[in-house]
């Protein structure tokens, strides 16, 4: 079976974001994530793979066998956008989404360009429902 390729680094998320991270707007709206992140899980901001700032943990593992750890919560500040990595159940996704702000979204990524384009009250209940969710699919962690 195949490696995941997004595990956790030691890699130093301020200097990530300093490095790579070009844009001013970006760069504040990716330390205020990190705040508001910090702040509502706990947990410190760690690196998973070269541009993923996550908070947490846990262990999946799916029907087909294929198992790994990945964040409770995450984003990367991308050069198009900014990509959260937030799961909420299926039946209130779209209801949560539409009071989100401007957005697009997929399966497993919703891209904001930045922070002032969203209601943040909105994103600090959708981190928490990331929590909830999470820990309830997999009690074990």
């Amino acid at each position: 079976m195949a490696k995941n390729k997004t595990t956790e680094t030691q890699s130093n998320v301020v200097d990530f974001i300093n490095i790579f991270v070009e844009e001013e707007t970006k760069k504040k709206d990716a330390f205020e994530l990190i705040r508001m992140m910090q702040k509502i899980t706990g947990f410190e901001p760690k690196m998973w793979g070269p541009s993923i700032i996550g908070f947490g943990s846990y262990h999946y593992k799916y029907a087909s066998g294929h198992e790994g750890d990945a964040p409770l919560v995450a984003f990367s500040p991308r050069k198009a956008a900014i990509s959260l990595y937030l799961y909420t159940s299926p039946e209130n996704r779209e209801e949560i989404l539409s009071e989100l702000g401007k957005h697009k979204a997929s399966k497993g990524c919703i891209y904001i360009k930045k922070l002032a384009d969203i209601e943040p009250e909105v994103l600090k209940k959708m981190i928490l429902h990331s929590l909830e969710y999470l820990k309830n699919l997999y009690p074990s962690n």
